[in-house]
């Protein structure tokens, strides 16, 4: 017969403990906080490489002429407002408040415009019974296949004959029919997932179709909208081809303003940069304003 000591006793679970240890180590659940680890490193690395060109841009935006155009670039330049002094022509410079205006009334306007005619388009391809949706919708985004160079030549001529160049109301138009398809076929996809069941329910108490749409589908539908609308604005505020051609003085918008600081006499780096941190502010004012509406949106239907 074998007696067993206290200090075997407590020697005896060490084993077990041990590849316990081992295990967690080497399971499941180890391999799956690594892999998570490894995707959130792999995750800031690519926020921060994004981040670097516009952190280097404000930098750049804050340091004179001189140390702007030093070639490697000075990191410990003394900083200065003289980028953006220049922007706003406080030394006899242009006035940038008009193209920014100009700028602004295009995108909201054809934003609202696109809004106006997509919502009714996705209502009636998704909700109601079209046939050969699928072929309405390849239409819709085979539009956006056209290159943009290729239709600036009739679109010219056209605003030329029609006395429109030069006009605000002109880029309106274009920029709502240049984003129209694309809002449609996003839309689309959000109001499929609204169950047909409240629809018919409100058709049973009697709302038309514009109490259905304003009071039913958009509310439900409002990420949707959100990042719909977002989208077709930034795609307004930073269209050039266009707004360069068909545009002189008065409808002269941002980014058309900020290739004037390209001259014969050449780059002013500073001042280019100062505007274009100016030029990008509305529209990480409007995606800061609605960024849980964009989320949303964009990620309706990813998980069924």
């Amino acid at each position: 017969m074998t007696t067993t000591t206290a200090a075997d006793a407590s020697a005896a679970p060490a084993p077990r403990s041990w590849m316990a240890r081992v295990r967690l180590r080497t399971g499941p659940q180890a391999k799956a906080r690594r892999r998570g680890a490894a995707l959130g490193l792999l995750a800031w690395l690519a926020g921060i490489l994004f981040f670097l060109p516009v952190a280097w841009m404000v930098l750049t935006s804050l340091h004179s002429e001189t140390d702007a155009a030093t070639n490697p670039p000075s990191l410990g330049a003394s900083l200065t407002w003289d980028g953006y002094r220049e922007f706003f022509g406080t030394n006899g410079g242009a006035s940038p408040w008009p193209p920014l205006i100009n700028s602004l009334t295009a995108s909201v306007c054809s934003t609202l415009l696109v809004l106006v005619l997509a919502l009714p388009a996705a209502y009636a391809l998704s909700l109601r019974p079209v046939r050969k949706w699928t072929d309405v919708l390849f239409f819709f985004l085979s539009t956006k296949m056209l290159p943009a160079v290729a239709g600036l030549l009739p679109v010219y001529l056209f605003a030329k004959n029609a006395g429109l160049l030069d006009n605000i109301w002109l880029l309106v138009i274009l920029y709502t029919s240049m984003n129209l398809p694309i809002a449609v076929w996003m839309m689309q996809s959000f109001l499929a997932d609204i169950p047909v069941a409240i629809i018919e329910a409100a058709q049973i108490d009697g709302a038309p179709l514009r109490t259905i749409l304003a009071r039913v589908v958009a509310p439900i539908a409002g990420p949707g909208i959100a990042a719909t609308s977002l989208i077709c604005f930034i795609f307004s505020w930073n269209e050039m081809l266009f707004a360069r051609v068909l545009t002189g003085v008065r409808a002269q918008t941002a980014p058309v303003f900020l290739t004037s600081f390209i001259t014969s006499q050449g780059l002013f780096l500073a001042k280019v940069c100062a505007a274009s941190v100016v030029i990008s502010l509305p529209v990480l004012a409007a995606g800061f304003a609605a960024q849980d509406k964009l989320v949303q949106g964009l990620s309706l239907g990813a998980v069924k």
